[in-house]
């Protein structure tokens, strides 16, 4: 079957994959855990109850440093008094005023949540350490427009142990390289609605610059906190947020307005919590209870279906009614797998599926990860959109298939057995590492090695399943994921609950 973009392509102006919102956390090593700090000060032979006396100091000179950026471009410091204050409306209307031209474009400060350490002493032990907590201290946002990173802040706590928080988005860092390739586009709001030249754009976005972004994330701490030249320490970078969004741009809004209705209709009540899960590439198990579900939305900007699982979750737009968005978010990269070298503790290297690393570095492998994850979900709505393809492969997947005087009968959604198998065999944990025979009798527990391996020879058969070469491993084909999709939507949205209404 083809996918949505295929098959409506005279209609498609243009298709593009690249990162969104991106948010980097830097954290000073040995500062950011109550014993390194500890350990810190013992180092240096200063007290654990003059903490707070060796802490004034260095924020005294964080809130000088802001003042006189303030004065140097020739603005006013903001405090926020507020508690439901939109800093991103405030940044706007000032760049509508000013242009978007590189440099400072405001500060704001405020009063925020930040990590801190109590100084506490043990009578057993006779020792004196620090203790985590939380407290309050006053932070700087300096919102900026930078010549590569386009418009972004740097959060700067004036309390140790400085933790900061830089944001800029991978819309305005590609629209720099365009305009540096002399490549015309029009970019509202994030999301580019035209470009010159689609196929050169996604080879931009695909080569993502990580030693240069690490270069200037340095430049950026050395600026607005300048602290870190006393300390003698850098900063340790790592992925606090992401989105990857993968942009199909239409001529018209009234063509895939007509499309998008059926999709969201029908994706809201079909995407079941396996699903999600198959979509994200993640295990789901019955231990499992974080936030799971789907939550349909109507926007300023347009409508939106959004499936989530604990820190991550899939979103699908209609971004100014010519734009079908699919975008994947997660507050933690490392709930995702990837295929790379792993070094264990006794030095030795071994290339295996693990979690991905959280420093910035990380960066490459995710659009990879991600984009991945939109295009599963890209397979699944053009099933919804194309429902006369699927219906031929459901009637192809249902005849018997003889071989070598073996006959194996086809499949049949309304069998409880057959069902299961689709279910188990859909699972997200077998995305990245495929399935065995001893996987399937965990599911399929009355089931014996003999039988399931005749339940994988039915699917390979029907062309369900794949081998991979030199394992025991099987994955889903294509065709697999396409036919069971269909196969469970037809059913459980049209076929039982149009049977119900005849009783």
């Amino acid at each position: 079957m083809k996918l949505l973009t295929e098959t409506h392509s005279e209609h498609i102006r243009g298709i593009l994959s690249c990162f969104d919102r991106i948010v980097i956390q830097g954290s000073l090593h040995p500062l950011c855990y109550a014993q390194g700090m500890t350990s810190f000060l013992n180092k240096r032979e200063i007290r654990i109850f003059d903490f707070k006396q060796f802490a004034q100091p260095f924020r005294d000179t964080l809130i000088q440093n802001a003042q006189q950026i303030a004065r140097e471009n020739n603005l006013e410091i903001e405090y926020i008094r507020k508690k439901n204050f939109r800093k991103e409306d405030r940044i706007a209307e000032i760049i509508k005023k000013r242009g978007n031209h590189p440099g400072l474009v405001h500060i704001f400060s405020a009063p925020e949540l930040c990590t801190a350490y109590e100084p506490w002493h043990d009578k057993e032990a006779k020792r004196s350490f620090l203790r985590p907590g939380t407290g309050k201290c006053l932070h700087y946002y300096f919102y900026f427009i930078h010549d590569v990173l386009g418009l972004c802040y740097v959060r700067v706590p004036t309390w140790i142990p400085f933790r900061l928080q830089i944001y800029f988005n991978g819309h305005n860092y590609l629209a720099t390289h365009l305009r540096k390739r002399k490549i015309n586009y029009q970019l509202l709001d994030n999301t580019f609605v035209d470009i010159d030249n689609f196929e050169k754009a996604q080879e931009i976005a695909n080569q993502f610059d990580v030693e240069r972004l690490h270069q200037i994330l340095d430049d950026l701490a050395k600026k607005y906190c300048p602290v870190i030249d006393t300390l003698q320490l850098n900063y340790h970078w790592t992925i606090m947020q992401l989105e990857y969004a993968t942009d199909i741009v239409f001529f018209q809004k009234e063509y895939l307005q007509d499309m998008y209705d059926t999709l969201t209709r029908t994706a809201i009540h079909t995407v079941k919590p396996e699903h999600i899960a198959t979509f994200l590439g993640k295990k789901l198990h019955g231990n499992y209870q974080d936030e799971m579900g789907n939550r349909f939305d109507t926007r300023i900007q347009g409508t939106r279906i959004k499936h989530t699982m604990g820190d991550s979750s899939l979103k699908m737009y209609d971004k100014f009614g010519t734009i079908l968005r699919i975008e994947t978010t997660t507050n933690n990269v490392s709930s995702f797998e990837h295929y790379r070298e792993v070094v264990h503790r006794d030095g030795t290297r071994e290339m295996k599926v693990a979690h991905v690393k959280k420093g910035i570095y990380s960066l490459s492998s995710l659009s990879e990860v991600f984009r991945l994850v939109n295009h599963r979900y890209l397979e699944f709505i053009s099933t919804i959109d194309d429902k006369r393809v699927g219906i031929l492969n459901l009637n192809r997947i249902s005849k018997n298939v003889v071989e070598k005087n073996h006959t194996y009968k086809g499949f049949n959604f309304f069998s409880d057995y057959d069902n299961r198998i689709f279910l188990t065999i859909a699972r997200g944990e077998y995305n990245l590492r495929g399935f065995r025979n001893k996987d399937l009798r965990t599911r399929l527990r009355e089931n014996t090695t003999h039988t399931i391996c005749r339940v994988l020879k039915r699917l390979r058969l029907h062309g369900l399943i794949k081998k991979i070469t030199h394992s025991y491993r099987y994955y889903l084909t294509t065709l697999g994921r396409q036919v069971i999709a269909t196969g469970l939507k037809l059913k459980e949205l049209f076929i039982i609950p149009q049977l119900a209404t005849q009783g």
